[in-house]
């Protein structure tokens, strides 16, 4: 039984290795997604920039009102398009601005704080490699030890519960 709790600790610990070192790997994907998404949509909103710049001084809260409040439908109907692109570009900034951090405050941002949809992207379409950076390895190795500590932990907890009732029914047994 011991044999197998050893082999079961170390299968956990390379196991953690390998997906910790995907961590990083894993953010950096995320992170080039984002950045793509942010290129993307400055490019496509390039055009409506450079109009608001020319007729009013940049101000693209201004080339959206006045697309609002003209008389045209057809000039109406673009000041959604135009807002709704003007705050993905926004979003992806600060996106960006909140990656650009530690190794620790990018897990959690992405784990807890990330674009969802983009998220999903990424998880979809991942692709797994195993980097040798010092991230990498000090997201495997963090891993690997905690999924080892939590089975040894899992397990003294069994032991404990199991042997304490087997303990007392062999006493009970004997008076």
């Amino acid at each position: 039984m011991r044999l197998l709790k050893e082999y079961t600790i170390r299968l956990l610990f390379t196991a953690g290795i390998l997906f910790g070192v995907q961590v990083p790997n894993f953010i950096d994907q995320y992170t080039q997604k984002i950045s793509a998404h942010y290129l993307e949509a400055t490019e496509n909103f390039s055009g409506f920039q450079a109009t608001a710049d020319k007729f009013h001084g940049g101000s693209v809260k201004e080339l959206i009102e006045r697309h609002e409040n003209s008389n045209d439908p057809v000039f109406q109907s673009e000041a959604g398009p135009i807002k709704k692109l003007h705050s993905r570009i926004q979003a992806f900034s600060l996106e960006l601005k909140a990656l650009n951090t530690n190794l620790f405050g990018k897990i959690f941002h992405v784990a807890f704080k990330s674009d969802r949809s983009v998220f999903k992207e990424t998880v979809s379409e991942y692709s797994a490699t195993v980097p040798l950076n010092t991230d990498a390895i000090i997201c495997g190795l963090l891993l690997g030890l905690v999924s080892a500590l939590m089975f040894d932990i899992f397990f003294f907890m069994l032991k404990l519960v199991f042997g304490l009732r087997f303990r007392k029914r062999v006493d009970a047994d004997t008076f």
